[in-house]
């Protein structure tokens, strides 16, 4: 199945309140098996300094794919957040993540 992953930012603090990527279209396109935990939806993410992504997944055909992959500029350095979302149905916080990587961290 393909599924298209597609990345805003809704919260920015900037000192001007805008994202320098909000005029261009950050999509991934990808086939998943089906033992992916991505679902259709709207998942966040807090950077917890003001800054807020949203990734819009959706399910998509081969013709739809191909027109978002011209469309796209990139995914920003952020696909981790696609992989997340595949193996483990959400978007993990910083502090999961660093608790995973550092696991006796503060023991």
């Amino acid at each position: 199945m393909l599924m298209a992953f597609e990345l805003s930012m809704p919260g920015m603090n900037s000192w001007n309140g805008r994202w320098t990527g909000e005029a261009k279209r950050h999509i991934k396109v990808m086939h998943v098996g089906k033992g992916t935990l991505a679902k259709p939806g709207l998942y966040g993410y807090d950077f917890c300094d003001g800054w807020r992504a949203s990734v819009t997944v959706r399910e998509v055909d081969g013709k739809t794919a191909r027109k978002l992959r011209r469309e796209s500029d990139g995914f920003c350095g952020y696909d981790w957040m696609c992989d997340e979302i595949r193996f483990h149905g959400r978007i993990k916080t910083l502090a999961e993540r660093t608790a995973e990587r550092m696991p006796n961290a503060g023991h």
